[in-house]
């Protein structure tokens, strides 16, 4: 008797945790999300509000970057293996590929995404602009 209310009792809770993990797969956290400046309107920032970049030197869709070494120290790679975006964003837009350095890249309508290491806060955009090559990424 004690045994077969004791595998009741796991039954339950199996079914209530495996509920409970439909709910969470449910609402996930968004990884892709929108900011907004003046002078630059509305932009694609990360999961936690940083900005995100591209480089005017990579050729968007080849599925390759040309920042490596100083340049990526510079200029982390953006990756999420999931992708979970807004309302206004269509979640296909982003793909990912391997760089020939192994880290693999999330891309935005072909081109890789990348951080800058100097924006502190969500929403800084101290590399807009930079070298006339590095420009938030506008949805």
């Amino acid at each position: 008797m004690r045994l077969a209310t004791l595998m009741a009792l796991a039954l339950s809770a199996i079914a209530v945790l495996a509920s409970a993990a439909e709910d969470l797969s449910d609402d996930p956290a968004t990884t892709i999300g929108l900011a907004s400046s003046e002078g630059l309107g509305t932009f694609l920032v990360d999961g936690e509000g940083m900005t995100l970049y591209r480089f005017a030197d990579d050729d968007p869709g080849s599925g390759t970057s040309v920042c490596y070494d100083a340049c990526a120290e510079r200029w982390p790679v953006f990756f999420s293996d999931e992708i979970w975006v807004p309302e206004g964003l269509d979640k296909t837009d982003f793909q990912g590929f391997v760089r020939e350095d192994g880290v693999i890249q999330t891309t935005y309508q072909g081109w890789p995404l990348y951080r800058y290491f100097e924006d502190e806060l969500p929403g800084d955009v101290k590399g807009h602009g930079l070298g006339g090559v590095w420009f938030v990424v506008s949805p």
